[in-house]
């Protein structure tokens, strides 16, 4: 009696090769959902450094430096806290005049200006600071 070899896989041949690209596929998918995340979390760190850059500009240019400590609701998930701190003051005194304005001096205030944007990534508290200096009288 003559034998006839099947050629092809056996059923457990199949389902290891299965389980292999089950395992394969949830992987692929874990990485996925991984850079869909970074990327979404980039983007938000993009949004809160143009926010911060916007308010340190608002608070810097135009009107002049008090102290200050605000805080507020940006809108988009963002909160916002702004500190304006004197750090540093000098009298200057104008070399060169003559007569009774000879005298006088300018007092110079160096102040300290802080921005912070803040929101929620997820459970993650997340945060960007903005600092600079700036001279006032």
């Amino acid at each position: 009696m003559r034998r006839v070899h099947m050629r092809g896989f056996t059923l457990l041949e199949v389902m290891v090769a299965l389980i292999i690209a089950g395992m394969a596929a949830v992987a692929l998918f874990e990485a996925v959902g991984t850079g869909l995340h970074a990327t979404q979390t980039a983007s938000l760190y993009d949004q809160a450094i143009v926010r911060a850059r916007s308010r340190l500009a608002a608070a810097t240019h135009g009107t002049r430096l008090a102290a200050v400590d605000q805080r507020g609701d940006d809108g988009g998930g963002f909160q916002w806290r702004l500190r304006v701190a004197p750090e540093a003051s000098a009298a200057l005194r104008p070399v060169g005049l003559i007569g009774p304005r000879a005298n006088t001096s300018l007092r110079v205030v160096l102040y300290g200006v802080t921005v912070w944007i803040g929101w929620k990534d997820g459970g993650t508290e997340r945060q960007v600071r903005l600092e600079t200096e700036q001279v006032g009288g």
